[in-house]
């Protein structure tokens, strides 16, 4: 069979199994704890300043310290380095779940919750910084170089998949775990189930082979990150990609503000913003799954201009409707669009890095676009509290297609081409 037409292909490989089921569980938690304290946070503080605040305190150290991150995942073995950084959130959870239990207790101050939340959250940050470049660097070892498409279209799904469940698991645990078990807030009950998925992710990654370094860096680290640097820099694809995605996430962050819809405009409660979040993710792993099928990297360059022109028009549509199932079919389009972004930009990083230098790569990436989706967060939580919440997300999404619009403008010329057309048209330029 040609493993280049089978669409199972990477799934039949072990370790990439295990990446996949890893991740799948970690990413399960991590989406249930975004919902759960963003609703918790919004429930004790009525601010979407607050929210917002929580993505900055999670962007702060994962920018500041990406790039050594991926310094250190270069030169690292990558399965003792990803169960260091799965226990460290394990910790994190851990505090969280004693902080909730005793906000039980009438006697205890509510004021001190909500800083012990942003300290956490702060810490996470400090955890992904490092998880990023050392979880690219081991999917992309995990499988041959022919398999990176295929590889990550499974990677991107089981992300998603995680994030509708993760969000609707912890909507429904919040909401109905007071009447199954008084006196166990659902906060509390949900960060019980968050740190039981973090331990079986452990579990995952304890049956990894190791993935030692491929070359040992010997320059110091400056000149390595330098030289992660001038690689992206230098790569006017890849740089276009993540400058898109970058604009695109920063002004589209209408998910940081789904409590505030979920609360006040749409009167759902934290069981219908589960299902929002859900319906996210919803959208991109069915389009994920189509994309198993059919590439989007034919014309990766018009196809990604495409998906962010859907991606903005998606998020006007969510904040200007006021029924709540419209306003689910509007963050399906919003998932959906989304996710044929991601799959680009990632199958372009996976096929030009060079193996060495994954990591630095990889943070560069991080900072450019993970940590942009927190910073957006704090971007629409700081408007929302200027101008009012739905001013701000329709804001967003014109900021988004203009966005678009410019970059379409700027690059009409590589708009009809294939990626090796255009990767071919750079490398003349610099002869």
């Amino acid at each position: 069979m040609n493993n280049t037409t089978d669409s199972f292909a990477a799934l039949r490989i072990k370790d990439f199994r295990l990446y996949v089921g890893l991740r799948f569980f970690f990413s399960v938690a991590n989406q249930m704890q975004i919902v759960v304290i963003g609703f918790y946070i919004y429930e004790l503080t009525k601010s979407a300043f607050s929210l917002g605040m929580l993505g900055l305190c999670e962007a702060i150290p994962a920018i500041g310290i990406a790039l050594y991150g991926g310094y250190i995942a270069d030169k690292s073995e990558k399965r003792k380095m990803l169960f260091l950084i799965y226990s460290t959130v394990l910790l994190t959870s851990g505090v969280l779940f004693v902080v909730t239990l005793k906000s039980m207790n009438p006697y205890v101050p509510m004021h001190w919750i909500v800083p012990v939340i942003y300290a956490m959250t702060f810490c996470n940050g400090v955890a992904r910084a490092f998880y990023a470049p050392a979880a690219f660097t081991v999917l992309a070892h995990s499988v041959p170089k022919e398999l990176y498409a295929n590889a990550g279209t499974w990677s991107s799904s089981s992300w998603q998949l995680a994030s509708i469940l993760g969000p609707a698991i912890g909507g429904l645990i919040y909401g109905f775990s007071e009447h199954l078990f008084p006196g166990i807030s659902g906060i509390t009950a949900s960060f019980a189930v968050i740190m039981l998925l973090i331990l079986i992710s452990l579990v995952l990654i304890s049956r990894l082979k190791p993935y030692p370094p491929m070359h040992e860096l010997k320059e110091n680290i400056w000149k390595s990150i330098s030289a992660g640097l001038h690689f992206v820099f230098h790569n006017k694809i890849m740089l276009g990609a993540m400058s898109l995605d970058l604009f695109s996430v920063f002004f589209g962050g209408a998910v940081a503000l789904l409590p505030v819809f979920a609360d006040e405009v749409l009167k759902v409660g934290a069981e219908g913003l589960g299902l929002m979040r859900a319906m996210i993710s919803i959208g991109a792993v069915l389009v994920m799954l189509v994309m198993s099928k059919y590439s989007p990297m034919g014309k990766p360059w018009r196809n990604l201009l495409v998906a962010v022109t859907g991606f903005g028009i998606s998020i006007i549509c969510f904040a200007l409707s006021r029924n709540f199932y419209l306003s689910l079919v509007c963050l399906f389009m919003y998932g959906a669009f989304d996710s044929v972004s991601v799959l680009i930009r990632t199958t372009i990083m996976q096929l030009l890095v060079p193996s060495d230098m994954r990591g630095r790569v990889s943070s560069v990436n991080s900072m450019f676009i993970n940590s942009s989706n927190e910073i957006g967060d704090f971007e629409s939580g700081t408007l929302a509290s200027l101008m009012g919440t739905i001013p701000a997300v329709i804001f967003g999404g014109c900021m988004t297609l203009l966005v678009a619009a410019v970059t379409f403008f700027k690059t009409k010329k590589i708009v009809p081409l294939s990626l090796q057309e255009i990767n071919e048209g750079e490398e003349r330029s610099e002869q």
